[in-house]
């Protein structure tokens, strides 16, 4: 049996993934200091890097933690829920597309 051997001429046209932005909300209930842990913890801030997001979201209303594809945005959104109701706080996390 001949060997047949065929190329393949296909193009494959490969698209950056949607970015979205994790925002954390400001409310009248969640410390300062546990914002701040948080963003340190699942979002891999420095110590400076954290305090000027928190005070971010605390004179605006919100804040950007980071840009992610979606599926990590997801993930970091239920960490924060989950770290936050282990804590009793009631700090709101958010994905929304990045423009």
């Amino acid at each position: 049996m001949p060997k047949i051997e065929e190329e393949l001429d296909i193009a494959l046209e490969l698209e950056e993934p949607k970015m979205y932005k994790v925002l954390l909300h400001n409310d009248d209930y969640t410390s300062m200091e546990f914002v701040i842990d948080v963003l340190m913890g699942i979002f891999h801030k420095s110590y400076e890097e954290a305090e000027q997001i928190m005070l971010q979201i605390h004179q605006k209303g919100r804040g950007i933690c980071g840009v992610y594809t979606f599926e990590i945005a997801q993930t970091k959104v239920n960490q924060v829920k989950q770290k936050a109701k282990q804590n009793e706080f009631p700090l709101l996390a958010t994905v929304e597309e990045a423009s």
